[in-house]
């Protein structure tokens, strides 16, 4: 079994410890513990059940940890109290919901209700995001860390705080939807990276949560998630090279799923309640209208990213209207838009590369593309970027 398989039965495991009574950390430890035993122990001697062997090692890892916090407890509780030592030879694991949920063993899909229960309301945000990224999307602490462009260790620290605060909780308020609809893109967007496919879960769920709530903004993530999916057949060759936007054969697009997604936006628009990710869907739309890079509509671009922009400061899409503006105005003004972006953003030196590039600046534009594939975190992207900088006459290293 390869590895997104695990990571497609992790959520359904958690679910099922939750249900039976295991409080969402510790299931999360357990799952942990058992997806390790399943690395070792699978490649010699797959099981004909996956999913009931990760459930029966996970529950077994977590009634051992209980079991050992219990027996703690009793321990501190008799010497304070100076108690006569009592037996435990009743084989009470003291654990609720010890006894297996009559029908969990059948397939039961509790991936979407498990992105509202790390949405917790005793949760901060940034902490529910990065524990739903971390527990039920599968993604690592660098990756995490890559989306949210904080350094590792604050990933890291947030998920333990999220798990402390979640420990003993009665997970019987689910989060709010702004939060799930948070961590799906951010999903979804490290699976469009290709680094970790996650994208197609992260766009079925979104469909599922479309399906079962009237929300405008559901709608305009699910337009924005299927337009975004419906390039993805040309965003690399036959290679597995990186294209760009720019650079890519628009007759590989899925027609059929860009007029779904247009669909999908223009009925959340008519609601009149604008959101981000309806801003974000109508930018992908006027890409996706665009019969090429020249013909598009970088002026009504420029404006969405300031609709965008007052609705949520991003220094994503400040980047990205910089190069609208440049488009649109010229390189020199996308070059004096980008200097309101932070050196720290991701790919800022790639978009100025472009604009120099944009502005017939070669000399420049190449040294400027060698920068950005030294500072690139993939390799199709760094082996793209090393490869504009040598056609601009740039050094031949890769």
């Amino acid at each position: 079994m390869t590895t997104p398989d695990l990571r497609e039965l992790t959520p359904q495991v958690i679910g099922v410890l939750v249900r039976r009574g295991a409080d969402f950390a510790s299931a999360e430890d357990a799952v942990q513990e058992a997806l390790l035993e399943a690395m070792r122990a699978w490649p010699a001697d797959p099981p004909r059940n996956p999913r009931g062997w990760l459930i029966a090692v996970a529950w077994r890892k977590f009634l051992d940890a209980a079991r050992s916090e219990t027996a703690r407890r009793r321990r501190e509780e008799l010497a304070v109290a100076e108690q006569e030592t009592v037996s435990s030879s009743s084989g009470s694991s003291g654990v609720p919901g010890a006894d297996p949920t009559p029908g969990e063993g059948r397939e039961v899909d509790d991936t979407l209700w498990l992105y509202f229960l790390c949405a917790h309301p005793s949760l901060p945000t940034g902490s529910a995001v990065a524990l739903t990224l971390r527990a039920v999307g599968g993604l690592t602490t660098r990756q995490i860390a890559r989306a949210f462009l904080v350094p590792e260790a604050t990933v890291a620290q947030r998920i333990s705080r999220a798990k402390r605060t979640l420990a003993g909780e009665r997970l019987d308020r689910p989060g709010d939807v702004s939060t799930v609809l948070r961590v799906l893109y951010l999903v979804f967007n490290e699976g469009y990276t290709g680094e970790v496919d996650l994208a197609v879960e992260a766009l079925r769920l979104t469909r599922q949560l479309s399906a079962s709530i009237d929300h405008p903004e559901v709608r305009g993530l699910l337009a924005l998630m299927v337009l975004h999916h419906a390039r993805r057949a040309a965003r690399r060759d036959d290679d597995d090279e990186l294209i760009p936007l720019a650079e890519q054969d628009r007759r590989r697009w899925d027609a059929r799923a860009i007029e779904e997604g247009v669909a999908i936006l223009q009925a959340a628009l008519n609601r009149d309640e604008l959101g981000e990710y309806q801003a974000q869907a109508a930018i992908a739309a006027l890409h996706a209208d665009a019969p090429s890079t020249a013909e598009t509509d970088w002026t009504q671009l420029v404006e969405w990213y300031d609709e965008l922009l007052r609705l949520r400061e991003n220094p994503v899409a400040r980047l990205n209207r910089a190069v609208a503006v440049g488009h649109a105005e010229g390189a020199v003004a996308g070059l004096a838009a980008l200097d309101g972006v932070p050196s720290s953003v991701p790919r800022r030196t790639a978009a100025q590369a472009y604009l120099h590039e944009l502005a017939g600046d070669r000399a420049d534009a190449a040294e400027l593309y060698e920068r950005a594939a030294a500072e690139a975190t993939s390799l199709p992207e760094r082996r793209y970027l090393a490869r504009k900088a040598r056609g601009l006459g740039g050094s031949q290293r890769t």
